[in-house]
């Protein structure tokens, strides 16, 4: 049994394996002395947003306000390494795309750009006036603009996302798929039809005042570490944390704050989950409609012996439409049928509950273990209505809260970013720069890639990200890059996406959030982004660009802009050379941004009005609304029973990665050492196959679609986490994830859903 890669798991979330783990590498950028520098004005007012997460930072914020990813986000952009000319005349495209994420990543920033020789299978410098010219000729020799795909990673900016959607709208397409779509489009989607707006209605200041917060399928110590600081300051003050969570997360039982003096010297820590449950894949929907059956249950009982009431029934009335019809579809629900869809007793579901009618303010926060499932949107909905119940929504310390991931992802979709615009935003568009906007939706990630891969698509050009390890089916999205006309990809460091190369192809680095951007005038350009509370504030970078040679991620979209639709719309040089102007037009187009500059220069920045956190309900029935939707028919861990061998698979981050990107080899809080190709299972499950910890298996896909997926070579780690669920780490076991299989309504890639089996491997 080779168990090498196996190792102890933390004692606690963050502490001194936390500091350990930046100095690391602060090391590894070769830079340790300027990245600790650099680190200090992270968060800061005075300085630049950490390309992280989009956690929210206080509005008291203190001089450390940064995490363990944070260190690892900053030192991986700062490093002293460097992709230059030289590194892509070394190898052919085919010999790099040998190379596994992290050991391509880890040859530095990019410096110069690109163009792809097919001839060589290299890539070599190209002038950017030649890249931009070249893209335009090719975009405008398209015979419609639909065909043309232009994609968002949630790293850019308000500024830059807004231009790219401009330019884009004045090219003629609403053709955006979003890194949006791959992760919370379940939560814009139920939230929009519950509240009738798509974004969380909590503040931090809210977790200082919540007396319950309920973390459903989320895993901040990893994902957003900096919320584990708010968790565990609620916990100390009594607030109880209750937890729906396959897999047994460190980060969500016990943390360690390195920031806190006393607790690292005395080695301690600070419980966080007062009740944590474990719910099979799946099983989400039902556990929280069981807590809203007992909830009911609990009324029924208040009533009966003449107490006070558990629902609030003021709020239902002036502010809630559907409670009678929502109430008969919880009582129809058995007990049976929710116990056995979340997997979790009555009794565990009950102690659930008596916290949520124990607690007068409660926060329900969320991620992508809800949001990448095919019935995402009803869940969503589901807990909508849990909350409508007591009121929780629209007063202190109450309130939802989906965490988005990257940095930018909320603020990209608030400037623009959307396959789906309102009428109202095209209008203002229209209004404002009058030109004849395209009102035809455009394509999402899925429908990009299906016209790819059937020809009607023939562009791709790519704002940031790495596409093709960030979407499903791997195999299928490299071919679907590899047949188009033209590939565009901005970017900081060589990626995979890079090596799937279309007709003609193009890398175009652009400066990093830590780095400086100066106009032509010499003055440092600042840009802005929203955070998951909606608090929008600026960045500045403060350090020296990797390379000359690199532009800004709004000046290299200029760029393009020019050369593809011209000025006659928009002078796009006067826009890269002032942000202030960019600002402008935003403000003049999207509500909630007025005196937009002005605000920004603020300490903290400012907060885009929600009106849902004001109870008022942008809906069809101008109230908050219930949905009936009855529980799913089937979870994949119900369909994993009827099959002999078969499990469900979900997909997830190690503590060593930030979305695709791949820091190191070690997963920390889970015993993971030097390893990524792993497959966590329940012991009972390795004993059933005559298995052992560190037996290697191919992990093959069940898909009903006739294509053969593979994921080879991985080995098993005993883990706690329900029986016929399993979990490994994406984008490694991307490959198994079907393009066909969506979630309802959100179209999103349902990555914590797959239905897998195991193939043995003979032992080396």
């Amino acid at each position: 049994m080779d168990t090498k890669f196996i190792g102890k798991k933390s004692a606690a979330a963050g502490g001194w394996g936390a500091l350990k783990s930046c100095g690391k590498r602060l090391l590894q950028s070769g830079m340790p002395i300027s990245g600790a520098r650099t680190m200090l004005k992270a968060n800061q007012p005075d300085g630049f947003d950490c390309p992280g997460c989009a956690w929210g930072d206080p509005e008291h914020g203190s001089s450390f306000e940064f995490c363990e990813n944070g260190v690892k986000a900053v030192a991986w952009e700062a490093t002293e390494k460097r992709a230059t000319p030289a590194f892509f005349a070394e190898k052919t495209v085919s010999q790099l795309r040998r190379l596994t994420d992290y050991e391509l990543e880890l040859n530095g920033r990019l410096t110069h750009p690109m163009r792809y020789d097919a001839a060589s299978d290299r890539y070599l410098p190209v002038a950017w006036e030649d890249a931009f010219a070249e893209i335009g000729s090719i975009l405008t020799g398209l015979d419609n603009p639909n065909r043309a795909e232009f994609y968002t990673s949630g790293r850019a900016s308000n500024e830059a996302a807004f231009l790219y959607q401009l330019f884009v709208r004045v090219y003629g397409t609403n053709n955006f798929p979003d890194c949006s779509n791959m992760c919370h489009e379940a939560s814009g989607i139920a939230m929009r039809q519950a509240v009738g707006v798509g974004k969380g209605t909590v503040l931090l200041e809210d977790f200082e005042e919540a007396d319950a917060i309920f973390v459903i399928g989320q895993n901040p110590g990893t994902n957003h570490p900096r919320m584990l600081g708010d968790l565990r300051r609620a916990a100390i003050r009594g607030a109880r944390v209750v937890v729906f969570n396959p897999i047994r997360e460190r980060g969500l039982e016990r943390f360690s704050d390195p920031q806190d003096k006393v607790e690292m010297l005395r080695g301690g820590s600070t419980d966080i989950a007062s009740l944590y449950l474990q719910p099979q894949l799946g099983g989400d929907m039902a556990a929280v409609r069981g807590m809203a059956k007992a909830v009911l249950a609990a009324e029924d009982a208040a009533v009966a012996a003449g107490l006070p009431s558990v629902l609030d029934y003021a709020f239902l009335a002036e502010h809630c439409a559907g409670f009678a019809e929502y109430r008969k579809a919880v009582e129809a629900t058995s007990w049976a049928e929710i116990e056995d869809q979340s997997g979790l007793s009555r009794q565990e579901i009950e102690r659930a509950t008596d916290v949520y009618i124990s607690a007068e303010r409660v926060i329900c926060t969320w991620a992508m273990g809800v949001t990448q499932h095919l019935h995402s949107v009803a869940t969503i909905r589901e807990i909508a209505n849990f909350m409508f119940l007591r009121g929780n929504i629209g007063r202190p310390g109450a309130g939802f809260c989906p965490v988005r991931g990257h940095s930018n992802v909320q603020g990209d979709r608030t400037v623009g970013i959307n396959e789906k615009p309102s009428d109202d935003f095209l209008d203002a568009l229209e209004k404002h720069f009058r030109f004849t906007v395209p009102r035809q939706h455009g394509h999402n990630v899925l429908a990009a890639i299906g016209a790819m891969l059937d020809g009607s698509a023939e562009a791709f050009i790519g704002l940031g990200g790495n596409f093709a390890r960030a979407t499903p089916d791997s195999a299928l999205v490299e071919k679907a890059l590899r047949r188009l006309k033209l590939t565009v990809h901005i970017a900081t460091k060589p990626n995979h996406s890079h090596l799937m190369p279309g007709e003609t192809a193009f890398i175009l680095p652009c400066l990093g959030r830590t780095e400086m951007d100066l106009n032509a005038a010499g003055n440092s350009q600042l840009i802005s982004v929203e955070d998951s509370m909606s608090m929008v504030h600026g960045s500045a970078g403060i350090n020296r660009p990797a390379s000359p040679h690199l532009l800004s991620e709004v000046a290299i979209i200029a760029g393009i802009a020019q050369a593809t639709v011209g000025s006659a719309v928009v002078d796009w040089s006067e826009l890269a050379d002032d942000h202030d102007l960019i600002r402008d037009h935003i403000e003049a187009t999207i509500p909630g941004f007025e005196n937009y500059n002005k605000r920004l220069r603020k300490p903290r920045g400012f907060h885009l009005r929600n009106t849902a956190a004001h109870r008022e309900w942008d809906t069809p029935a101008g109230k908050a609304s219930f949905s009936c939707e009855a529980l799913p028919e089937e979870t994949v861990h119900q369909r994993a029973r009827k099959g002999e061998g078969r499990f469900a698979l979900q997909t997830f981050r190690s503590h060593d990665q930030y979305n695709t990107t791949v820091y190191g080899l070690d997963d920390r809080y889970r015993g993971v050492y030097g390893e990524r190709k792993v497959i966590f299972i329940h012991p009972a499950d390795l004993t059933a196959m005559n298995a052992e910890a560190g037996d290697r298996v191919d992990v093959v896909g069940e898909h009903d679609d006739g294509i053969e997926r593979i994921a080879e070579n991985f080995r098993f780690v005993p883990y706690d986490i329900p029986r016929g669920s399993i979990a490994g780490y994406y984008p490694e076991l991307n490959v198994l994830v079907p393009l066909g299989s969506a979630g309802r309504e959100s179209d999103t890639p349902t990555s914590k859903s797959i239905m897998v089996s195991f193939r043995r491997r003979k032992t080396a």
